[in-house]
């Protein structure tokens, strides 16, 4: 379990670390930039701890599909992208891959 809430830090830092590279403006803004450094540098610990236990495909796959999930979120209602239908469609099939990995899959600890 502990395992579990290693993988989903590494996804908010990595989220909080992806909002902010917007705001950095190429790196160009001190506390933009910091936060992308700093959030990246604990996406990657604890991804790092996730896969003492996790394995790597299933680890990186369900990193990156709520990490889309959640950047697609936060850049709709933060940045004010808008999504059509099809990238509606998509981010739900992303989404439903994840829950198929975790209920489904036998590679999966509990």
């Amino acid at each position: 379990m502990k395992s579990w809430l290693f993988l989903y830090a590494a996804i908010v830092s990595e989220v909080i670390a992806t909002s902010a590279l917007k705001s950095s403006d190429g790196f160009s803004k001190l506390w933009p930039s910091t936060i992308v450094i700093v959030g990246y540098g604990a996406a990657f610990y604890f991804l790092s701890l996730t896969l003492r236990t996790i394995p790597v495909g299933i680890a990186y796959a369900v990193w990156a599909g709520v990490g889309i999930v959640l950047m697609a979120i936060v850049a709709w209602v933060v940045f004010g992208q808008k999504l059509d239908l099809a990238a509606a469609i998509g981010i739900c099939l992303i989404l439903a891959g994840v829950v198929v990995i975790n209920l489904f899959s036998n590679t999966v600890e509990s």
